[in-house]
């Protein structure tokens, strides 16, 4: 695609990153639709004789669990990108520094005003968005963290179909949760309460939730405002920006 007059078109987004970005939408379109189900069955299927399908819940927590395992190494790549991208290198964007934390401030007053400031370069990823896709993944990390704390509670046996092996690295990997979610909750329950686990991963998937409506707004404002075509980016990997004269 040529250029248009006035205008350069940059690569924002790899082929890897788009495919990892719209993998992670359908798994979490997923997540949270077999989640809402696990927490409070809301609907029902028949098979014959208008007998009730006794396996609803088991294909739900299937489903829910298959894309955690999709979240779990998409995750892993991106960690690995976040710090070795040949691409780009979104944790030099996060770096307390003196040019990101001018960049970042500059960003949301040009969101806040409506575009009447614009004293940063739009070229490349900038500060205010790279903080908030690294909270994101926080918030996905400590869903995964606790989903498999929740997964290996279930395993009461302390056996796996693969080998007792399994429950021991999730338990080592994710019992702090229990500890902590309950001091985040403040719980004054003896000891660790595992149901604080629960509250905080059903909590924490609506915060996702409002993050994803804050992203897809404001893909939808930079397109309009900046007139850049932003909102391509996660479809074609460029954007368009204006030349300097």
């Amino acid at each position: 695609m040529s250029n248009k007059e006035g205008y350069k078109q940059v690569k924002r987004m790899t082929t890897a990153m788009r495919i990892i970005h719209w993998v992670n939408v359908f798994s979490m379109i997923v997540a949270i639709a077999t989640g809402l189900y696990i927490a409070a069955p809301y609907y029902q299927t028949f098979i014959a004789d208008d007998a009730v399908d006794k396996y609803v819940m088991a294909w739900n927590r299937w489903g829910h669990f298959m894309v955690a395992i999709i979240f779990d190494v998409t995750s892993i790549i991106v960690a690995y990108l976040y710090f070795f991208s040949r691409f780009e290198k979104p944790y030099k964007k996060v770096l307390p520094t003196g040019a990101n934390i001018k960049e970042f401030f500059e960003v949301l007053l040009n969101l806040v005003t409506l575009n009447r400031r614009k004293n940063f370069d739009s070229t490349h990823s900038d500060s205010f968005n790279t903080v908030y896709f690294t909270i994101f993944h926080l918030l996905l990390a400590w869903m995964l963290f606790t989903g498999l704390q929740l997964y290996v509670h279930g395993l009461e046996s302390g056996e796996s179909s693969i080998g007792a092996w399994w429950p021991w690295i999730l338990h080592v990997a994710t019992d702090w949760t229990v500890p902590f979610s309950t001091w985040l909750m403040g719980s004054t329950a003896t000891g660790a309460n595992l149901m604080d686990v629960r509250v905080l991963h059903h909590m924490t998937m609506w915060l996702i939730v409002v993050w994803v409506l804050f992203h897809i707004y404001y893909q939808v404002w930079r397109t309009i405002f900046w007139g850049e075509g932003d909102i391509s980016i996660a479809f074609g990997g460029t954007k368009f920006v204006k030349e300097s004269n």
